[in-house]
């Protein structure tokens, strides 16, 4: 799983790496469901990021992958 944060798109991204991307739909307002071929999910992207949060709230987040 790869986590970045786009500043030119404005765009948070959650993405697996291993798998391609075959279609994505808008979940809610801002918010894209990506899946594979196989129709699981493989990433999330958050529009607008800088409407939902500023620079410094995003430097406190904290991720946890197992």
């Amino acid at each position: 799983m790869k986590v970045r944060i786009d500043k030119e798109d404005d765009a948070l991204h959650f993405e697996s790496v291993e798998v391609e991307i075959v279609e994505s739909e808008e979940a809610s307002p801002g918010g894209i469901r990506d899946f594979d071929a196989q129709g699981q999910l493989v990433g999330i992207e958050i529009l607008e990021l800088s409407k939902r949060s500023t620079p410094d709230k995003l430097r406190r987040r904290q991720f946890e992958m197992t």
